[in-house]
């Protein structure tokens, strides 16, 4: 029998990387059209996503749409195209990959798409009460947190304090990708991706409007190296 032990939080916070990272943008990327149609349905949603998405990882992004105007339109409400729930990881800021500038995107970020009450509770108000017909679970390659989940299951041990939370809620993902042939770290931020979206589909707000074909949730993978994102579930 193998004997546990404690990761320490200096341990995991430098197997998952997550560190901040400055970001630069452009000076002179292409002007954004001054306006765009509200999307009509999900599919609509996610052709937008994926076509922000590659004219990033072209380097063809626009200019962020944060001027003044925009933050006075946006100041009497919001109207969100798309919600991603994503990983904290520095390097995969939401708003930049996708393209996209104030009052777009509805995000909800934690280590490894963890969820608890609180994201749960913040992924339903965006249906409830926005009504974002379209909600992506975004996982990402060289996942910090999964990387820690998977080498506290190799080893049998147990993360420090709170961070064991979120080892916990990652480790459904690493034993589902055990069975899998190739890499167990790429294999496991796919499973993390799938387990979270088939979970998310059992609450019932979210399964509700999944019913009347208010909402779709897909899942996806970012890639690192290109800056590409791709659909899998």
């Amino acid at each position: 029998m193998q004997t546990s032990y404690t990761i320490s939080r200096r341990d995991f916070l430098r197997a998952s990387g997550l560190t901040v990272a400055g970001l630069a943008l452009s000076a002179c990327a292409p002007a954004r059209a001054q306006a765009e149609a509200p999307v009509a349905n999900a599919d609509e949603a996610l052709t937008r996503l994926l076509e922000g998405n590659q004219r990033y990882a072209a380097g063809k992004s626009q200019e962020l749409n944060e001027s003044a105007s925009r933050r006075a339109e946006l100041a009497s409400g919001q109207n969100p195209f798309a919600t991603i729930f994503s990983c904290v990881d520095s390097r995969v800021p939401p708003e930049l990959i996708f393209d996209r500038g104030l009052g777009d995107l509805f995000i909800v970020r934690t280590a490894g798409q963890v969820i608890d009450r609180a994201v749960l509770g913040s992924l339903e108000y965006g249906v409830a009460e926005l009504h974002i017909p379209l909600l992506m679970v975004l996982g990402h390659e060289k996942c910090g947190a999964v990387k820690a989940t998977v080498e506290a299951v190799e080893e049998n041990a147990a993360a420090e304090a709170d961070i064991d939370w979120l080892v916990q809620g990652i480790t459904p993902a690493v034993e589902a990708a055990k069975t899998q042939p190739g890499d167990l770290l790429d294999n496991a931020v796919k499973a993390n991706v799938r387990l979270t979206v088939e979970r998310l589909k059992g609450s019932p707000i979210l399964s509700e409007a999944l019913e009347k074909g208010e909402l779709t949730i897909v899942g996806a993978r970012y890639d690192l190296d290109t800056g590409a994102v791709e659909v899998i579930v």
